[in-house]
């Protein structure tokens, strides 16, 4: 039987065996899907003991994205563009195939599940970290009328503008720096709903903004959802239809069928809802 994982750290409340096992029930694939920590100073032995063991291939989660690019022998060009890898594909003569489908992902279920278009759209992302990399090409390839930046630390979100400048319209700075700019899209790529946090964004930039998204899921409103629910911002969504979108994606690098998601979407969701606290 092929086996597949997710790894991470932590990793023991990722919902992707969860999704993964559904897909194949689904598609009629005989497969097991694990979850995998690795040591903060192990991931590449983590996942060469594992492929060793016969895995044929891995998602990967924070903190080790830049890692997993770091350790692809061949990239796909969104992966390449992200400079960030958050599945492998393991191949024929020792090679490991990075790709990143997280972008394709957010940008599916904002498009198609939300019913909510990117043309034209004004977007605020905020975070600089290896989940925002992952997201910015995907975006721009929707033709947004902007799309701007936002870090605690701005040199890091300049740079992420600097390796995406070429590809659309795209400002960076801190989040002071876009005081009294209306956006029709915020994004949170931001690690702070993992800590019940809120990024500091001020109240004004969600004055008129049409949708918040918060790319962590949760079984309740995070945060910085919540904020933006006291702001007047009434369309709001969390992670979890990008999770499954994103594991689709992969899903289908390795089997070469592409799964229906909305059935798994809600059963994600059915999940949540039955483990909340």
């Amino acid at each position: 039987m092929d086996t597949y994982a997710v790894i991470g750290n932590p990793v023991t409340h990722s919902k992707s065996p969860f999704i993964h096992t559904r897909f194949a029930q689904q598609t009629g694939r005989i497969m097991r899907y694990i979850a995998l920590s690795a040591p903060l100073d192990g991931f590449e032995q983590t996942v060469l003991d594992f492929r060793k063991e016969g895995g044929k291939g891995m998602n990967i989660t924070v903190p080790f994205k830049f890692e997993a690019y770091a350790l692809a022998s061949r990239l796909t060009d969104r992966a390449s563009a992200a400079r960030a890898v958050n599945t492998f594909r393991f191949e024929e003569a020792g090679e490991i195939l990075g790709d990143n489908t997280d972008g394709i992902g957010l940008v599916r279920d904002i498009e198609i599940n939300l019913n909510f278009p990117l043309e034209g759209k004004q977007i605020l992302l905020m975070g600089a970290g290896g989940a925002a990399s992952g997201v910015i090409l995907p975006l721009l390839q929707q033709h947004p009328g902007l799309l701007a930046i936002a870090n605690r630390n701005p040199d890091k979100a300049v740079l992420l503008q600097q390796q995406f400048t070429g590809y659309g319209d795209i400002v960076a700075g801190h989040y002071q720096d876009f005081t009294g700019q209306h956006f029709d899209l915020i994004i949170n790529a931001t690690s702070a709903s993992l800590h019940n946090a809120l990024p500091p964004v001020p109240a004004d930039l969600l004055h008129g903004t049409a949708l918040a998204y918060d790319m962590l899921y949760s079984s309740r409103l995070t945060p910085f959802l919540e904020f933006a629910k006291a702001q007047g911002v009434t369309h709001l969504a969390d992670g979890a239809g990008m999770l499954v979108e994103q594991a689709a994606e992969s899903f289908s690098l390795w089997h070469g069928i592409h799964p229906e998601t909305q059935p798994v979407i809600r059963q994600l969701r059915d999940e949540l809802h039955c483990h909340a606290p």
